[in-house]
């Protein structure tokens, strides 16, 4: 066992150790041969699990969470424990306590621990999100290599958490309304996107709407010294990164275009067949979910048009094909009739002002509210990719 016969280990040579049995992260065949007899062993994963979130040094301190994560083995998610509600979710979970064995009691056999030790490295790591209006052109220029900088018209960054469930939003009351599992799913949902974004509106066909999730510090990012209580003795030189609170990685990167969002919202009275599926949402704001870039990850958005109040509303241009490039988009909701924040109305004023007599320029408010990632690729991301952050 794991930390028997001398020190514990630190979370710092623990998640050495799991990279080096993570061959199989992000594979969609699994071929036995890649693996290594450590990685397909449950008692080392749970070994790891207990040492990482439950009796090691960090984990005493009770620094993190205290929200432990256990995922079900894949033959029991279809039928569950039991008969309550919790028996038909893959995942369950409990209060952090000093044994991890008290947790699950009896249920230890059914622990799928090797997805269990992932789930709760991501759900107790640091995730930031950062929404920003950026130029189509300066965008352009960044991709081809040009000494151009990234930078932004307008940006917020909000903290957000990791959840392996999803919250349904009703966008006319803006309030959750249902938690449902989304794992092998994570959702980084934001509960106060109307506020926190009311402000972010595309007014410019040169506009592109960029969203990128961060991950910066938490148990991901263990540091490379011991506790300054333990005796630990000195630890070689490891292959991860070492700056607790410093390091940044990006998850997910993507934006589309004005084009891009004002077709798919037009569309929205008609439809592009079986690319599309539209249904109705008696709210003020209409719901835009978008793929990210090789269809990896999904972009959750509440969309306004900022309406002229001194006109009456003309009727829906017809449809133009979805431009390639940025998000692809997904399922969309049929627009209603939307009534934007005083920030927004302010942008349909500027717009006016720039725009000729001839062109249709409708300001667009864009709300996030939330972002799915696979797990697989998050705790890929978070052990093994090595390309610098997108700084935006």
């Amino acid at each position: 066992m794991l930390g028997d016969g001398g020190e514990t280990p630190t979370r710092y040579e623990l998640l050495s150790m799991v990279k080096k049995h993570s061959n199989l992260l992000g594979k969609t065949i699994v071929d036995v041969e890649d693996a290594s007899d450590v990685e397909m062993d449950a008692r080392f994963w749970h070994d790891v699990m207990d040492l990482y979130f439950i009796r090691g040094r960090e984990s005493r301190a009770r620094q993190d969470d205290d929200l432990i994560f256990f995922v079900r083995k894949m033959s029991l998610r279809r039928y569950g424990f039991n008969d309550n509600m919790e028996g038909k979710s893959p995942y369950f979970v409990r209060r952090w306590a000093s044994k991890l064995d008290n947790l699950v009691n009896e249920n230890s056999i059914d622990v799928d621990w090797r997805r269990s030790f992932y789930l709760n490295l991501i759900a107790h790591t640091s995730f930031s999100v950062t929404v920003a209006i950026c130029s189509h052109q300066v965008l352009r220029n960044h991709q081809t290599g040009q000494d151009t900088p990234l930078s932004s018209i307008y940006k917020v960054v909000k903290t957000v958490y990791a959840s392996p469930s999803r919250v349904d939003f009703h966008l006319d009351s803006r309030k959750e309304v249902e938690t449902t599992p989304a794992y092998p799913d994570i959702c980084f949902a934001v509960d106060d996107f109307d506020s926190t974004f009311d402000a972010v509106v595309l007014t410019e066909i040169d506009h592109c709407y960029c969203v990128l999730l961060n991950a910066h510090d938490g148990v991901a990012f263990p540091s490379e010294k011991a506790p300054e209580n333990s005796s630990s003795s000195d630890i070689s030189s490891l292959e991860i990164n070492t700056n607790s609170g410093k390091t940044k990685l990006t998850l997910f990167s993507g934006f589309v275009s004005y084009q891009m969002v004002r077709e798919a919202y037009d569309a929205g009275k008609s439809g592009f067949g079986s690319l599309l599926s539209l249904g109705h949402f008696p709210g003020k704001r209409d719901r835009l979910n978008m793929k990210g870039p090789g269809g990896r990850g999904e972009v959750e958005v509440a969309i306004s048009g900022v309406v002229d109040q001194s006109k009456e509303a003309s009727g829906p241009q017809s449809p133009a094909p979805i431009s390639k490039g940025g998000f692809s988009i997904g399922t969309i909701f049929r627009r209603a009739a939307s009534v934007a924040s005083v920030a927004a109305k302010h942008a349909y004023a500027a717009a006016a002002a720039t725009q000729s007599s001839d062109e249709e320029m409708l300001p667009l408010q864009c709300c996030l509210m939330s972002i799915s990632l696979p797990w697989e690729h998050i705790a890929h991301d978070l052990l093994f990719k090595g390309s610098p952050p997108v700084n935006l």
